[in-house]
């Protein structure tokens, strides 16, 4: 958990590389003047198109639904496969709804139960981290939550540097606090200040400051900062669900009893419980969780590999090789 940003060029927002993005934003901007209900149903069709387009992110979803559900017959992933992008096309909508509509609006669409845990941890002078995994409706979830308390988020930048000032500059907003998620100190300092911060240490980044525990009785490469912060800071950890209800009926979050015993006896222990968890909340809505991650990038065996190469990775050879064979000609 280190700051691995670089420095970055000048950036133009009307620059022609970006006409396409605030052309998606224009249409964003419509699609929330609609009826909620309306709202979600274009937010499918979203989903349906990008599952089209997006061959190398429908192979990653696909591959994980298959390791992690292999009870189902192809028919049934195929499906699960179906309702995850229906869930990410309404989380596309779900998010701009949350950065453009007013705190009244999400009065009735989201309840919050377990605020006691919050305001118990507080009472002992404690900061809390919020431990969750990568849903679809985080930012929705995220406005939700600090409409009953004050919340500190985290953030990583995009390659789209449109979307990255435009997301950033929204969730400073209704954050009390924006931590960039390899800010160690930073994460250190706003819990030893006693404020809650939504953490969601499930991506596989490196073996560094990792270690490898059963998901879904897969073994996972996991982040062992949740142990190391608590460790730091004295934190107290509260389960965080989020669930979009059936029928566009709205969000419901529930905060947990705090973990007992946490950190446990290693770290290795702390991180297999900690999957246990979520792939006990995953199991609940598997369709709401973001399988298009590369969950099981990092193996225990180097070499062994379940995905394919990116798409941008196999266009850079090419250039190489092109450049490689003219300098030859």
């Amino acid at each position: 958990m280190k700051d691995r940003e670089k420095p970055l060029s000048p950036y133009h927002p009307f620059a022609p590389q970006y006409w396409p993005t605030w052309l998606g934003i224009g249409f964003l901007w419509l699609v929330v003047k609609l009826p909620f209900r309306m709202q979600l149903a274009v937010g499918r069709g979203l989903g349906r198109l990008f599952k089209l387009l997006s061959g190398y992110r429908r192979t990653i979803t696909r591959t994980n639904i298959g390791l992690c559900f292999p009870d189902l017959d192809s028919q049934q992933q195929a499906q699960l496969v179906n309702r995850f992008y229906d869930s990410l096309g309404m989380s596309l909508v779900e998010t701009a709804f949350a950065y453009w509509a007013n705190d009244r609006d999400f009065d009735r669409f989201g309840t919050l139960d377990g605020l006691e845990h919050i305001e118990s941890a507080h009472q002992q002078g404690k900061g809390i981290l919020l431990l969750s995994g990568h849903f679809c409706s985080l930012d929705f979830a995220g406005r939700i939550l600090v409409k009953h308390h004050p919340a500190c988020f985290t953030y990583q930048k995009l390659r789209n540097r449109l979307m990255d000032t435009a997301i950033k500059k929204r969730r400073a907003e209704t954050s009390e606090l924006l931590i960039n998620r390899y800010d160690t100190r930073g994460f250190i300092k706003a819990l030893k200040a006693g404020h809650v911060v939504w953490y969601a240490p499930d991506q596989d980044q490196s073996r560094k400051n990792s270690v490898f525990a059963p998901f879904f009785g897969i073994p996972a490469n996991t982040l062992t900062s949740t142990t190391k912060l608590v460790k730091l800071t004295g934190a107290v950890v509260l389960p965080f669900h989020i669930r979009r209800l059936p029928d566009s009926k709205g969000y419901a979050l529930t905060i947990a009893p705090p973990l007992e015993d946490f950190p446990g006896a290693s770290e290795v222990a702390d991180a297999t419980r900690f999957n246990a968890l979520l792939e006990s909340q995953v199991r609940e809505n598997p369709e709401q969780y973001l399988w298009m991650h590369r969950r099981f990038k990092t193996r225990p065996a180097k070499g062994e590999k379940l995905y394919p190469q990116k798409p941008r990775r196999i266009r850079k050879k090419q250039r190489r090789q092109r450049k490689k064979n003219k300098g030859l000609g």
